[in-house]
């Protein structure tokens, strides 16, 4: 039986000098660096050996749609776009969120940081997991025998992680291995998960790898 791969990928980095939790807030695209990790990616997934894209579908957020473009064109197809690849929702989008300058110094906010197990400021953890294996099934079946790229964000693409390996849903976002332009790689003989990989082609594109990579 071939071999199904459906790559779960983070967009790249986005041009967000307010430094505001933009979450669904259309307008918000990928900064020049953002651009370059997209390439980047692309040119990894299309240098010999070739993988085998035959669909790649994001988020219809900007963001997911510019990091999907060139990684489509290398492969000669359209992108495609699926609702339920996109960003979880959350009530602190469009503010700053910090306790001195941002939206916690106001106790209105306070009640939304009850329940992180839920959690209790956005998309339940759990739905997030169900639209995006939703995506990823459609996507599978969509690519039988060859392999799919999936545009998303850094919340959807972990909780998914987190409920494919059978982890726990709550978790510290400090420590999501789910960075920028990053591929989580799902391996399905027929419909059965076999593997899960993860890979950074654009490491050395990430904020600080130039200080990390000189220490």
């Amino acid at each position: 039986m071939a071999a199904t791969v459906v790559h779960l990928m983070r967009h790249g980095e986005v041009h967000n000098p307010q430094g505001v939790l933009y979450g669904r807030l259309p307008g918000y695209r990928l900064s020049e660096r953002g651009q370059e990790m997209a390439r980047v990616v692309a040119d990894h997934l299309a240098a010999e050996p070739r993988r085998d894209v035959v669909a790649v579908i994001a988020s219809p957020l900007q963001r997911a749609q510019e990091t999907a473009a060139p990684i489509a064109a290398a492969f000669g197809l359209e992108v495609g776009t699926d609702e339920r690849l996109i960003e979880a929702g959350n009530h602190f989008q469009g503010m700053t969120f910090g306790v001195g300058d941002g939206s916690l110094r106001h106790p209105q906010h306070w009640p939304y940081l009850r329940n992180p197990f839920r959690p209790s400021w956005g998309e339940p953890y759990k739905e997030q997991v169900e639209r995006m294996l939703g995506a990823v099934a459609s996507a599978r079946d969509a690519a039988r025998g060859h392999e799919a790229v999936l545009v998303s964000h850094q919340l959807p693409v972990w909780v998914t992680r987190l409920a494919l390996e059978h982890r726990r849903l709550w978790h510290d976002p400090r420590k999501r291995q789910c960075s920028l332009a990053s591929l989580t790689s799902l391996t399905f003989e027929g419909d059965r998960l076999v593997s899960l990989g993860y890979s950074e082609p654009a490491a050395h594109l990430l904020p600080g790898a130039a200080t990390v990579a000189g220490a």
